[in-house]
C-alpha cells in the first residue's frame, strides 16, 4: 500500500485508506480528519450551520427553507404511528441522541468525575445554581404578567460546544483547572435544564404511556443488574422508551437522558490480564477464530459501556446532529421590521440580559462568594478576572436555549424575538469572554514575571559584611 510522506506511520491512519497517497485521501479526507480532531471543531461547525441557516432564511430561496422544515415524515406501522415535520423529527428524535450522551456524561461525573468529591463539586454546583436562577429572575422581571413569561427557562442554559470552543481557542492562556470547572458547571447546568424541560415544558401527561415508559426503564435496569449485554435488545428497548415518552406528553429527549443515566460506567471485566493475552497471541502463528473472539470480548469489556458509547456517539452528536439542529432552528428573519420588533421586545431583552448579565453575575458571584466563605476551593491558577471571564463564557447559551425556545413559544413572533436575543447575547458573551480571559492571562503572566524579577533581585543584591 502506498504511503504519503505527511502521514505518521505510527498513527492508525497509516493502516487505512486515509494513509494512502491517493488524491482524495491526501487533499480532502486527511484535512477533514485533522479538523475534527481539533477541540473547537464542533463549535466551528455549529457556527457554520447557524450562519447557513440565517443566510438561507433571509435569501431569495427562503421559501425552500420553510418548506424543508415543515415537510412531513410519516410512519404508520400497526399500533405505531408518527406524524412529524422535519424540524420536529430533529428536535424530538435526533436530539434524543444528544441528550443520551449528556445523560452518560452526567452519570460519569457523579460516579468518577469532579461531582464525586463533594468539596471539589461544591464550586461548579453552586456556580451553576447561581447561573440558572439569576438569568431566569431577570427574564421574569422583564416579562412578568405577559403571555411570554413562560420563556423564563430560555436564558438558563449554557452551550457546552460553543463555550468550550471559545475557551479552547485561547489554548494555555486558560488554566486547566478553570477549563475543568467550566465543563463540570456545564454538566450541572445541563442536569438542571433537563429537569426544567421535563417538569415545566412538557405537555399534558398521558398516564398510561408514562407508566409504560417507566416500566420499560425498570426492565432495562433489571437487565443491566442481571448482566444481560446483548446490544440489539437494548436498542429496541431504547426506541420503545423514546416512543412511550413521546406519547406520554413528557418531552421525548428526557428518554435519552434516562437511558444515559442507566448506562453502566463500570467495566464488565475490569481485571484485564494484558500479559496473559499477549502470551496467548504470541503462542499462535495463526490465531483461531474462537480465541480471537474471546480476546476481543475481554479487551472490549475492560472498557465501560458508557465510555464506548460516548466514544462512538460523540462525533455524531457534535459534528452531525447539533449542526443539523442549528440549521433547522437558527433560521430567523432579520429584516429591518423584524429587528425593530426584537429591539422593542421584552422577550429579546429578557433573554439577552439573562444570558450576558445574569449568567456572568450569577456564576461569578456565586462562585466567588463560595470561595470567600470557604465552602469551595478556587481553581488552581485562576484569578478573579479568570472567574468572571469563564462565567461570561457560560452565557453563550445556544443549543439548549434554542431548544427551550421551541418548547416555550407557539407564537412565531415570540420565538423569533427570543432567537434574536440568543444570537446577540451569545456573540456578545463569546467576544467579551475571550477578551477578559486574554487580559486575565496577560496579567497573570506579568505578575509571574514581576515575582520572578523580585526573587532574582533579592538573590543577587549585594550585601554588606555587617548584615551577615
Amino acid at each position: 500500500m502506498e504511503r504519503s510522506a505527511d502521514v505518521d506511520h505510527g498513527h492508525p491512519w497509516s493502516l487505512t485508506w486515509l494513509g494512502t497517497d491517493r488524491l482524495l485521501a491526501r487533499r480532502l479526507a486527511r484535512p477533514v480528519a485533522r479538523f475534527l480532531a481539533i477541540e473547537a471543531a464542533s463549535g466551528i461547525l455549529l457556527l457554520l450551520a447557524t450562519t447557513v441557516a440565517l443566510v438561507w432564511a433571509n435569501s431569495p430561496w427562503k421559501s425552500s427553507y420553510s418548506s424543508l422544515l415543515h415537510a412531513e415524515l410519516l410512519l404508520d406501522a400497526g399500533p405505531v404511528s408518527l406524524h412529524l415535520t422535519v424540524q420536529e423529527f430533529v428536535n424530538d428524535a435526533l436530539m434524543a441522541f444528544f441528550f443520551f450522551v449528556v445523560g452518560i456524561e452526567i452519570k460519569r461525573e457523579f460516579v468518577k468525575g469532579e461531582l464525586r468529591d463533594r468539596r471539589a463539586a461544591a464550586l461548579p454546583v453552586i456556580a451553576a445554581l447561581g447561573g440558572v436562577l439569576l438569568p431566569a429572575a431577570i427574564y421574569v422581571a422583564l416579562n412578568h404578567g405577559t403571555p411570554d413569561a413562560h420563556g423564563w427557562g430560555i436564558p438558563m442554559a449554557t452551550d457546552i460546544a460553543f463555550a468550550v470552543g471559545i475557551v479552547s481557542l485561547l489554548g494555555n492562556r486558560v488554566p486547566v483547572a478553570l477549563k475543568l470547572f467550566l465543563l463540570t458547571l456545564a454538566v450541572v447546568d445541563d442536569l438542571i435544564a433537563i429537569g426544567v424541560i421535563a417538569v415545566f415544558y412538557s405537555q399534558s401527561i398521558r398516564a398510561a404511556w408514562l407508566v409504560a415508559a417507566i416500566g420499560l426503564l425498570v426492565l432495562v435496569w433489571l437487565m443491566r443488574r442481571r448482566r444481560i449485554w446483548y446490544g440489539p435488545l437494548y436498542i429496541v428497548l431504547a426506541v420503545a422508551v423514546w416512543y412511550c415518552t413521546f406519547r406520554s406528553g413528557i418531552h421525548a429527549t428526557v428518554a435519552g437522558v434516562a437511558m444515559g443515566l442507566l448506562t453502566p460506567t463500570d467495566a464488565l471485566r475490569p481485571e484485564l490480564d494484558a500479559g496473559a493475552i499477549a502470551d496467548r497471541l504470541g503462542s499462535h502463528e495463526e490465531l483461531p477464530a474462537a480465541d480471537a473472539q474471546q480476546i476481543t470480548f475481554l479487551i472490549r469489556e475492560s472498557v465501560p459501556v458508557g465510555e464506548r458509547l460516548v466514544d462512538r456517539l460523540l462525533p455524531w452528536t457534535s459534528y452531525v446532529i447539533i449542526p443539523i439542529f442549528a440549521l433547522c432552528n437558527a433560521g430567523i428573519l432579520l429584516t429591518g421590521g423584524a429587528l425593530r420588533q426584537a429591539v422593542d421586545s421584552s422577550v429579546t431583552w429578557g433573554v439577552g440580559l439573562g444570558l450576558v448579565v445574569g449568567k456572568t453575575l450569577g456564576v461569578a458571584g456565586a462562585a466567588l462568594l463560595a470561595i470567600r466563605i470557604g465552602i469551595a476551593r478556587r481553581p488552581r491558577g485562576a484569578t478573579n478576572l479568570h472567574m468572571i471571564g469563564i462565567a461570561m463564557a457560560a452565557g453563550i447559551g445556544f443549543t439548549v436555549a434554542l431548544f427551550v425556545t421551541g418548547l416555550a413559544f407557539s407564537a412565531p413572533a415570540s420565538a423569533d424575538q427570543a432567537k434574536v436575543g440568543i444570537l446577540a447575547a451569545s456573540i456578545v458573551a463569546a467576544v467579551l469572554s475571550g477578551l477578559l480571559l486574554r487580559v486575565a492571562a496577560a496579567r497573570a503572566s506579568a505578575g509571574e514575571l514581576e515575582l520572578e524579577a523580585a526573587e532574582n533581585a533579592e538573590m543577587f543584591e549585594p550585601r554588606s559584611p555587617l548584615s551577615e
